[in-house]
């Protein structure tokens, strides 16, 4: 499937921020899904005595009731609900972490451009710092924000409006990728100048466009960084 570049859409000479998402978008979305859709269920069943597939049915809609949500993105909410080490959990299959094809070459050649480089996630801060001891990619950013630390969603415009005052967010002169679709139209309604939606955030599954976005497969697409002729 063709995808289109973002070269053709952005102008980079125009783009002094570049705010990027961690999972699906930067590291594989495969490590997730594995984990709370087959791993977690499967320790809760044992735990209690169930087969796999009752233990997913019991699981599947409490974690789905809060999806999108604070909460969804919360280890210490789901160690309480499940009354599971969800951390350590985590720990079992960090193997499975891992950073999608290109996107070194794309955070090289935006740091030699000297762009400001953030991560901005919903991510838990447990969950961001075993992904970053694993893929080391965390001397890449200007600094690492999470929901977490204002306590409001990606997909909440609150999200946006305190970034904006932490980092001094020129959003026009702005460039967002992420796999969320609610995500992504929560950033293209705050006004962030370009906003890029990754179609293939697990390697596991197929290519998906995102309608109403540029969309990227992988990074190779957000190359070559340079300003335009």
């Amino acid at each position: 499937m063709a995808q289109a570049g973002v070269e053709d859409k952005v102008d980079w000479s125009q783009i002094d921020t570049v705010l990027l998402d961690m999972d699906g978008t930067l590291l594989d979305l495969n490590f997730d899904l594995h984990f709370w859709m087959e791993y977690m269920p499967l320790v809760f069943a044992n735990k209690h005595n169930l087969t796999h597939k009752q233990a997913k049915d019991k699981i599947y809609p409490i974690l789905r009731a809060e999806e999108g949500k604070l909460h969804w993105y919360c280890l210490d909410y789901w160690q309480k609900i499940f009354e599971l080490d969800i951390a350590k959990l985590k720990e079992d299959v960090a193997h499975l972490i891992q950073v999608h094809p290109f996107v070194l070459d794309f955070l090289e050649q935006a740091r030699q451009h000297n762009k400001r480089i953030y991560l901005v996630t919903n991510a838990h801060r447990k969950t961001i710092q075993l992904k970053m001891r694993v893929t080391n990619l965390e001397s890449y950013f200007d600094d690492i924000i999470t929901s977490h630390d204002y306590g409001i969603a990606k997909e909440d415009q609150g999200f946006w409006h305190k970034l904006d005052e932490s980092i001094n967010l020129d959003k026009s002169r702005s460039v967002f990728f992420d796999d969320s679709v609610s995500v992504l139209q929560s950033a293209k309604k705050f006004g962030i100048g370009a906003v890029v939606a990754i179609s293939k955030p697990s390697s596991k599954i197929e290519t998906k466009l995102v309608e109403g976005f540029i969309n990227i497969e992988t990074f190779e697409h957000a190359l070559p960084i340079k300003p335009h002729a």
